[in-house]
């Protein structure tokens, strides 16, 4: 069975029409490497409220995909086929259920039981962090009974996990860069992206629009990671133009600023353009 779950990675309950603000916690590391000779990795929890939160700890099988419209989504399996790279079923969280005060830190240790003969290789998982206070949060009066409702909210945060064993590599192939719907504020491009390897491509993708005279008047810039393949959709956001011809330039590239440069598999970039008219 297959369950799609939409991304960003902080899901809530819905809410009632009244402004509640659901209690979370901060995750650090938002990635977690974990290397075959190790076996074992760390995430820490910070309770950032006035309040205490029970947070409980999951770990399952999935990866993000583009959809028709090129947005995000993270497609998982609550079982997993035999041929999928899938670390959840021997990777364990300790502890699991936390109780974390206010304004307190805790770490999570993660313990890694391979198979026997595991293949050399990138298997994944995600981790889950659901924090839910341990009050109800209530509601403002809803009529003039004073009736008010206590609603228990869970905040989750969905983190990857990747498990490297041996010779691992990844490469990425940009084609079918296309031109979608645009709006006056914005150009909007498809572009898809194939990855080669046997490990998943984590990296940024840049867009930079130029003028007849190469100068530079529009840029994007949005890490991207690519587990099969994908087609996202990217928004240029373009300040007002002088009707004519223009290039867009697109570059996919490994130097994600936001990982450890020890956790990068790093690429040689790839490009491609194309021209653009404004009206």
């Amino acid at each position: 069975m297959i369950r799609r779950l939409l991304l960003p990675a902080l899901l809530a309950l819905p809410l009632a029409a009244s402004a509640l603000t659901a209690q979370g916690v901060v995750v650090a590391p938002h990635t977690v490497f974990i290397d075959h000779r190790a076996r074992s990795g760390e995430v820490q929890l910070y309770n950032p409220g006035n309040d205490p939160v029970e947070v409980s700890i999951g770990i399952f099988f999935g990866y993000p995909v583009s959809d028709s419209t090129g947005g995000f989504e993270l497609r998982s399996f609550e079982v997993p086929d035999s041929s999928m790279p899938s670390a959840a079923g021997w990777i364990q969280a300790f502890p699991r259920i936390i109780t974390l005060g206010p304004k307190e830190t805790q770490v999570v240790r993660l313990l890694a039981r391979p198979p026997a003969g595991l293949r050399d290789g990138e298997y994944w998982a995600r981790l889950t962090v659901s924090a839910r206070g341990q009050a109800p949060v209530q509601t403002a009066p809803a009529d003039s009974n004073g009736v008010s409702v206590g609603l228990n909210l869970e905040v989750r945060t969905v983190i990857p996990l990747l498990y490297r064993k041996g010779v691992v590599g990844t490469g990425i192939k940009l084609d079918g860069v296309s031109l979608g719907r645009g709006r006056g504020d914005s150009l909007e491009v498809r572009a898809h992206l194939t990855r080669s390897g046997n490990s998943a491509f984590l990296g940024v993708i840049r867009a930079g629009l130029v003028d007849s005279t190469g100068n530079r008047v529009a840029t994007f810039s949005s890490p991207i990671a690519v587990y099969y393949e994908m087609s996202p959709r990217i928004r240029v956001a373009m300040p007002k133009l002088a009707p004519g011809l223009y290039r867009l330039r697109l570059e996919v590239a490994s130097d994600r600023e936001d990982l450890q440069p020890k956790d990068i598999l790093p690429v040689t970039p790839v490009h491609d353009s194309l021209e653009v008219r404004l009206p």
